[in-house]
């Protein structure tokens, strides 16, 4: 009686874990897109050192206020929302098994102890990430593609036109929709592994504070730092997958190929300041992303946990 008792709590408590989750992931994206389009457009550019960017050259960047002002004069307002359909098609199934396999995973790393340490957090968190990695690849595919993309957002092409596109001309493997994945694993294993790890830990050392809205606030200064500071770790491999996922800088030759060859290739073709392109506008929308999130998946987590109860 009590095996069966468990049963319906365990599946409402999965069924809360992946509304919970869905919900912040779409909430976060929605928001926070048109940062990672400036990120991702810094990240795709080639500049020698040293070189000065003009304001006529308009397919170059100085940096995110530059980006704002050429991508809104020449491209228009909705083109900071290119490629979000394929992030928002993803990111509620992505982060919905994001939270959710983190869960499975703590317990299997508790190793023996009664409550969650930071290990257990961390290594959760990095098999957390690599899971969603291995799911969400295809569609940062076609993301990337629809964000390098210049054209004024009326004459863009549409999700579907650059999938079939992709799927057409490079096919569904390592080359075509798959590619990039290893940079993926690696981009998304270590962000989660920082952010899980230092969010739990340290929530669970701060003491709490009096009131609703200190606790929110206390909550929501955590997820930034968790936010930030994963984003300062795994920009490398950031800036790698959109290399090697991107349009190559001669067409029909593979240049970016692999994370540690391209990790090598840019860091001796740029300079060591090139491995962190993008990395404010990162920041600025995981840092306070990451906040968003984690804050929007516990009140959605406490308010199903009400509606359905145990």
């Amino acid at each position: 009686m009590a095996e069966e008792k468990r049963k319906p709590n365990q599946l409402k408590q999965a069924a809360r874990q992946i509304g919970a989750g869905g919900s912040a992931g779409f909430v976060e994206v929605c928001i926070m897109h048109p940062l990672d389009l400036i990120k991702t457009r810094l990240q795709m550019q080639r500049i020698p050192p040293g070189k000065v960017i003009s304001s006529s050259e308009m397919h170059l960047y100085a940096g995110i206020g530059d980006c704002f002002r050429k991508m809104y004069k020449s491209e228009g307002l909705l083109s900071f929302w290119k490629g979000v359909v394929p992030p928002i098609l993803a990111e509620t199934p992505k982060r919905a098994v994001k939270f959710f396999t983190f869960e499975q995973y703590k317990q299997f790393f508790l190793f023996g102890s009664p409550v969650p340490t930071p290990v257990t957090f961390c290594l959760a968190g990095l098999c957390a990430g690599i899971t969603e990695a291995i799911l969400v690849n295809p569609f940062e595919v076609v993301k990337v593609t629809l964000q390098v993309n210049r054209s004024q957002s009326k004459q863009a092409p549409s999700t579907m036109a650059v999938t079939r596109e992709i799927i057409r001309s490079q096919g569904l493997g390592l080359n075509g929709l798959n590619k990039g994945i290893t940079a993926t694993i690696a981009r998304n294993g270590v962000f989660n592994m920082m952010y899980f790890g230092f969010y739990h830990s340290v929530k669970g050392i701060v003491p709490q504070v009096q009131g609703s809205w200190q606790e929110f606030f206390k909550n929501c200064a955590i997820g930034f730092v968790s936010g930030t500071l994963a984003s300062c770790v795994n920009i490398p491999f950031d800036v790698a997958k959109s290399r090697i996922q991107g349009p190559q800088p001669t067409p029909g030759v593979v240049t970016y190929r692999g994370t540690l060859r391209t990790l090598g290739m840019v860091y001796s073709q740029e300079g060591f300041r090139a491995l962190y392109k993008g990395l404010l506008p990162k920041v600025m929308r995981l840092g306070p992303g990451g906040a968003i999130m984690l804050i929007v998946y516990d009140h959605a987590y406490a308010y199903l946990s009400e509606v359905f109860p145990d």
